[in-house]
């Protein structure tokens, strides 16, 4: 009761904030406003890869980059796209302690997940290195992955999967230099790979840019006889032709 006080105090004396614009807001931290900047990806999208289609090219047509480029993973599906308000949410989410954001866009990641977490065995997070997951105190990816749990029933197995190696920040790389960075930073133990094997599994990351880092855990889930693996994250990056 006292901690309900307490909370409903702070609420008067400090408003909570749109994330994005700095607004007053009721609920989870974005405005009406902001929130219908949000560039939501619904269908026609690549079956492959969930990149958006300017118009509908039919049923199982693929993109040209999961034509080109195929990655380890199966099918992959974004929340929204990486635009200015998405990244402020997941900047916020990362870098300054805005736990309360992952409700909401983790519930948005579970509605556009839905066809693939029908078949899922466990979810995974993409898991930090020690020293990273110390200095932030927490994995934003698992975070996601919890709210997710909670609306989809599939279980989250955060430690199935370990970084063994720590990786430079991929901001500012090239493609390629993505792909070199996370080479081999991924690993499932040895006493681990049975809850692996033979399973569904669905990754979750805050943001798909290159794809680097996924691909690289589910290369590692892979080499553990997973039976697949697939990935649901809150934005992906849309190149725009």
């Amino acid at each position: 009761m006292l901690m309900r006080v307490a909370r409903l105090a702070l609420d008067v004396a400090l408003p909570t904030l749109c994330v994005s614009c700095r607004e007053p807001v009721d609920g989870e931290g974005v405005c009406a406003g902001c929130w219908a900047k949000l560039s939501f990806i619904e269908r026609p999208y690549c079956p492959r890869l969930g990149i958006p289609f300017v118009y509908d090219p039919g049923p199982d047509m693929l993109s040209m980059e999961a034509i080109a480029s195929p990655p380890a993973y199966q099918r992959a599906r974004a929340a929204v796209r990486y635009d200015d308000v998405a990244r402020t949410l997941v900047h916020a989410l990362k870098y300054q302690d805005r736990t309360d954001l992952a409700p909401a866009m983790g519930r948005w990641m579970a509605r556009a997940g839905s066809e693939l977490l029908a078949g899922a065995d466990m979810l995974v997070p993409v898991p930090l290195h020690w020293q990273r997951a110390w200095r932030r105190r927490y994995n934003q990816s698992g975070a996601l992955a919890r709210i997710i749990e909670r609306h989809s029933a599939v279980k989250v197995r955060g430690e199935v999967l370990r970084r063994v190696r720590a990786t430079e920040q991929q901001i500012g790389l090239s493609r390629a230099q993505r792909a070199t960075n996370v080479q081999g930073a991924f690993q499932v133990s040895p006493d681990r790979q049975a809850k692996v094997q033979g399973r569904r599994i669905v990754l979750v990351d805050d943001v798909l840019t290159s794809g680097a880092t996924l691909d690289a855990c589910a290369r590692a889930l892979l080499r553990a006889k997973a039976a697949q693996v697939d990935v649901l994250v809150f934005a992906r990056v849309v190149e725009t032709r």
